[in-house]
């Protein structure tokens, strides 16, 4: 056989060459087969280190704009301070980094608060100058007083109007987390403040000079915090005024999530319609949550967004995204709107937000499914929305097994149990953060001689948001399931039960 000679030059450009294809091969497969993550897929996380309480979005110049509070030291050093992300859509968010930093000024880190726009210039910042009001610790022997910073540069930087509060601390251990609204009854500026079991009201012509007008005292749902005030047009046209705050109601077999009370507020204080609070979610991890206008519409009564972080301080640090660096998930954002209920009350109805729909990448449809036992579905999953409508006659627990196991050992359930007339999330048999096993399964009530439930089930890497029916109640907990885990089961236990309109809508990563 006739061997054919190769010149070196034309040799070692050759390895050259394919030494080159090889690593380019390997960029790759790198780039479009990413390390596996428990990073979320379409909820917001912080960008690293710590997220915690989300201050209420603004919006302008076409944007919302978002604070929350963040800790660049975590987990080795303590503080907060306010990062902004921005969004146009709610759904998708661009990082803007630090707008208020921490231990900038003798009073402190930077706690939880309000940004507003102050758009007839009452403060003397200029016309629609933003305004921050926020909780430091401050020198004044550690005590939680209320300090304003302003911004020029539409809410990029912020600068420290006074070292001195502009509401001190008279004595309460308890006296943080400002709400700031503009009461267009009055024509003033009203402030919400946590003190302790007690919500405080105050009022100001300028944002700076305030006082008190009367306080809202709650009752067995421990320490309240952010609290919130807004004014809402119900279905049947009426108008109430809303009074939130995140509580813990643990001790009494309550939530430890966002408590609400639906009354009037007269320009001085809230009168409820009854003192038993409502609650807007019933799940672990709905906490610190704020509410927002809707700032592409002209009507700020009938819809409103929501969100809240999504983690417990009973168990803050327990979750795998430590090891990629960061820790901190916020709840998708919620539609919320109030509803008349059968019985004459009113209480606040919640939806997944709309612009959710632009990460549908594909959907599958099941138009009938009977289940006597279980039934696991071909399809699989790891971020998704779920609907389903079920009836039965006789079934004593029917449902969902979501991110199940292929040995079926581990898996998440949701469903309404007809024995004990509730419906329930369980997180008891996955991975999850509460290592005392305190916190295992969610209910509330549900009236089981309807025999049927609509469910709509957001699931994430991390996390499961469940909205009931029309959405009156809702559950919202941190779950982490191995990644593997991607099966769906429907159970009926005890009978049979009609699995109808089941839609699984696949959403693709907001992270780039």
């Amino acid at each position: 056989m006739r061997k054919i000679k190769i010149d070196r030059k034309v040799y070692k450009l050759l390895v050259i060459l394919i030494i080159s294809i090889g690593m380019l091969l390997i960029i790759f497969l790198i780039y479009h087969h990413p390390k596996p993550t428990y990073r979320s897929t379409y909820h917001f996380t912080t960008i690293d280190k710590w997220m915690n309480d989300p201050q209420k979005p603004i919006f302008f110049g076409g944007k919302y704009h978002y604070y929350y509070l963040y800790n660049s030291d975590y987990p080795n050093g303590n503080g907060t301070e306010w990062r902004q992300a921005t969004s146009e859509d709610l759904v998708h968010w661009k990082d803007e980094g630090v707008s208020i930093p921490k231990y900038t000024n003798k009073n402190g880190d930077i706690w939880s608060g309000s940004v507003i726009i102050d758009s007839k210039n009452t403060a003397g910042f200029g016309m629609k100058a933003i305004v921050a009001i926020v909780t430091q610790p401050s020198t004044n022997g550690g005590h939680q007083e209320q300090f304003l910073w302003y911004s020029t540069d539409k809410g990029k930087t912020f600068k420290s109007y006074s070292d001195q509060p502009i509401i001190p601390n008279l004595g309460s251990k308890d006296f943080r987390d400002p709400k700031v609204i503009w009461n267009p009854q009055t024509d003033k500026w009203v402030m919400l403040l946590a003190e302790g079991t007690k919500i405080g009201f105050y009022e100001s012509d300028n944002l700076k000079n305030w006082h008190y007008t009367g306080g809202f005292l709650t009752q067995n749902i421990g320490i309240v915090e952010c609290p919130d005030l807004f004014k809402m047009r119900a279905n049947d046209g009426t108008y109430k005024w809303v009074l939130g705050a995140s509580a813990n109601g643990k001790s009494t077999g309550k939530p430890n999530t966002y408590a609400y009370w639906i009354g009037n507020y007269n320009g001085k204080e809230f009168v409820t319609d009854k003192s038993e609070p409502h609650w807007l979610d019933y799940g672990f991890d709905w906490y610190a949550g704020v509410t927002f206008e809707d700032g592409s519409s002209s009507d700020k009564f009938t819809k409103r967004y929501a969100l809240a972080w999504m983690n417990n301080w009973d168990y803050q640090n327990n979750t795998p995204t430590m090891k990629e660096g960061f820790n901190g998930t916020d709840s998708i954002v919620r539609q919320i709107s109030l509803k008349k209920q059968v019985d004459d009350t009113y209480s606040l109805i919640s939806q997944p937000v709309e612009t959710l729909d632009s990460l549908i990448t594909s959907t599958d449809h099941f138009n009938q499914i009977q289940v006597s036992g279980s039934k696991t579905l071909k399809v699989q999953g790891e971020a998704y929305q779920l609907d389903a409508d079920i009836s039965w006659s006789n079934a004593k627990n029917v449902g969902f097994k979501l991110r199940e196991s292929a040995d079926k050992k581990c898996h998440i359930d949701v469903g309404v149990f007809n024995e004990g007339q509730y419906s329930y999330v369980n997180r008891a048999f996955t991975s999850q953060p509460d290592k005392s096993g305190k916190y295992i399964q969610s209910t509330a009530p549900f009236d089981t001689s309807k025999k049927k439930v609509h469910l709509k089930i957001l699931v994430d890497k991390t996390s499961i948001e469940v909205f009931i029916d029309d959405g009156k109640v809702t559950y919202s907990s941190e779950v982490f399931p191995n990644l593997d885990d991607k099966g769906i089961t429907l159970f009926s236990i005890g009978g049979k039960s009609i699995f109808k309109n089941v839609i699984i809508k696949h959403l693709r990563s907001i992270n780039r």
